[in-house]
């Protein structure tokens, strides 16, 4: 049995995710959340729903005991107090495999009339996220860092990957797809491990988003 913590389990990722693990054999689900009626359906036969901040220390701290992977679907102007928390968590518990997702442009890696308009839009909404994947990778965890596209809601599993360090690609990219990569990484943990990894759809390239 492969036991998962999805902190922020009402988010429209995390709602993938679920959809994917409900009913999955030797994966068993905690659900953790502030508001437990902003799930977007009912919590699965194999998952349970823990009400709790990941600033709460002792609420995060129970609900880490005998988990295996922890799936962190968090955002905020304070992400970085937040991922701060999580790894003080997870180092007390003594669980060692994150998956967090952040944003792309935490790097300056957007290159292109793409990259300046993403730094006008949220620009300055990013150092917190930079500051949370710092953390992470100086945490001595077992990390994946994921850096997705704008996101939109198309029905469609489509993505490809970029490295830390090359230039990102795309502009856009499906809650779907981003759903996709977590869950192939909760069943296989060795997939991307230490990883740092852009996500986008392939082919879309341009000065911004489709929908923009």
């Amino acid at each position: 049995m492969s036991n998962v913590l999805i902190l922020g389990a009402s988010g429209r990722i995390a709602h993938r995710v679920i959809e994917r693990l409900a009913g999955s054999k030797g994966v068993g689900l905690t659900l953790y959340l502030r508001h437990p009626r902003k799930l977007r359906n009912k919590a699965p036969a194999n998952a349970r729903v823990v009400q709790g901040d990941v600033m709460d220390a002792t609420a995060l701290a129970q609900a880490m005991e005998g988990q295996d992977l922890i799936y962190a679907n968090l955002t905020g102007s304070d992400i970085d107090r937040q991922a701060r928390s999580v790894v003080a968590a997870m180092k007390d518990a003594h669980v060692k495999r994150l998956i967090f997702v952040v944003s792309l442009g935490i790097y300056d890696e957007v290159p292109g009339k793409f990259g300046q308009w993403n730094n006008t839009m949220i620009g300055e909404e990013l150092r917190p996220f930079r500051r949370a994947a710092d953390t992470i990778e100086a945490s001595g965890l077992d990390y994946t860092l994921l850096r997705p596209a704008w996101l939109q809601e198309e029905d469609e599993v489509d993505y490809e990957i970029t490295e830390k360090g090359l230039p990102f690609k795309g502009t856009e990219v499906s809650r779907a797809s981003v759903a996709d990569l977590i869950v192939k990484i909760v069943r296989a943990p060795e997939l991307h491990s230490r990883g740092n990894v852009g996500v986008n759809k392939p082919g879309t390239d341009g000065d911004k988003p489709s929908f923009y």
